[in-house]
């Protein structure tokens, strides 16, 4: 029998993995009713995460009312498996900018929240948290998460600071003394998708700063405040973080869990592909169709499509990737495993109409992948 598995992330702002999954499969069947279909929605730490983990693994939801990005009360959830003994948080469900598409303002957007979350959780009696970090409305560095777990931050006067953006500019001292004590006796793992530097044109500010709303005169704000946050790190817990991979992801938090929170940064997909024991399902399988909402030159720093093929390549499964679209470099796609790479989109559309189709044409690509595949196969033998 036909054996094949479908591994997507998300198509951002349009499908869930889920969701993708579902159209995929679909697709499949209508060209091979008989096959056997494995489906694997994937996440990289960012949008979806959860869902994905979820899907896949089981467990419950836990839901909760936190502080949201600008301060107001946000409802969100997170979910343990295993019973009690993990916790898969995705940040974007208490601090995320989708919380607040029509009032961005990284200057004074916090992770308060994820703090909150993370001692909700610590009160049920977690201690191993994977924490998805993708989606962040904020650039406090994770002060805001560490405030809310007893961590203190003051200005050259000894006056607490604002736990945001704008706050690590007069930050002066940090003082753990008063951080949970929990937190000693849990481990925490960051599922992360991007491995940029806390500060610098390749930093936080200046390559994720403007999709939160910042102008150019903030950006370089920001990015000032964050390097002043590196120096006081420097000094005062004796840790540099000015040149760790992914210290700049979601804003910094990157950094700030690595220091606060004494948290290990993984790359999301590799991270992701392990909870899942996804090399384990590879046996008798026989196609392989992953994608995204964009390929370009981005998918070559540990997204999903580029991922699965890596833990496939081994097995010699061909891998077929479908994204709504191809950007530009995606030749280097190719020589990463990936074996084809098809476009959802049948004609030239606004955006708009593509969005309202894309369920539709990602099962359509996925029937014709499949009957491409299959005559392939049928002139083969």
């Amino acid at each position: 029998m036909l054996k094949i598995m479908v591994v997507p992330d998300s198509f951002k702002g349009t499908l869930s993995a889920v969701e993708v999954s579902r159209h995929m499969t679909a697709g499949i069947h209508r060209a091979a009713p008989d096959a056997r279909v494995v489906a694997m929605p994937l996440a990289d730490g960012g949008e979806g995460t959860l869902e994905a983990v979820h899907y896949a693994l089981g467990g419950d939801f836990v839901s909760l009312e936190v502080t949201g990005p600008l301060g107001d009360r946000v409802a969100c959830r997170y979910g343990l498996i295993e019973g009690k003994k993990r916790a898969v948080i995705e940040m974007a469900e208490s601090s995320g900018l989708v919380l607040i598409e029509d009032r961005k303002n990284p200057m004074k957007a916090s992770t308060r929240g994820l703090g909150e979350m993370i001692r909700h959780a610590l009160d049920l009696g977690v201690r191993d948290f994977y924490i998805g970090i993708g989606g962040s409305a904020s650039n406090d560095g994770g002060i805001g998460m560490a405030g809310a777990l007893g961590a203190v931050f003051t200005d050259a006067q000894g006056k607490d600071i604002s736990l945001d953006g704008e706050g690590l500019g007069f930050l002066h001292r940090i003082d753990l003394s008063g951080l949970d004590p929990r937190i000693q006796a849990s481990r925490f793992t960051v599922i992360c998708d991007v491995d940029n530097p806390l500060y610098g044109e390749n930093g936080a500010a200046y390559v994720y700063g403007p999709q939160k709303g910042a102008t150019g005169e903030m950006v370089a704000v920001l990015d000032r405040n964050l390097r002043n946050f590196s120096q006081v790190i420097a000094r005062d817990l004796e840790t540099d973080v000015s040149a760790l991979e992914g210290a700049g992801a979601a804003g910094g938090l990157g950094a700030g869990l690595v220091v606060f929170l004494k948290a290990e940064l993984a790359r999301g997909i590799d991270l992701v592909l392990e909870l899942y024991h996804f090399k384990e399902q590879l046996r008798d399988v026989d196609l392989i169709i992953t994608g995204e909402g964009r390929l370009d030159t981005q998918s070559l720093r540990g997204k999903v499509p580029l991922g699965v093929a890596g833990a496939a390549r081994e097995f010699s499964i061909p891998v077929v990737a479908i994204t709504g679209e191809i950007g530009e470099g995606t030749g280097e796609i190719y020589a990463q495993g990936i074996t084809a790479v098809f476009s959802t989109n049948p004609k030239p559309q606004a955006y708009s109409e593509a969005r309202r189709e894309a369920g539709k044409n990602v099962e359509q690509t996925t029937e014709n992948i499949l009957r491409l595949f299959l005559e392939g196969r049928q002139q083969g033998d």
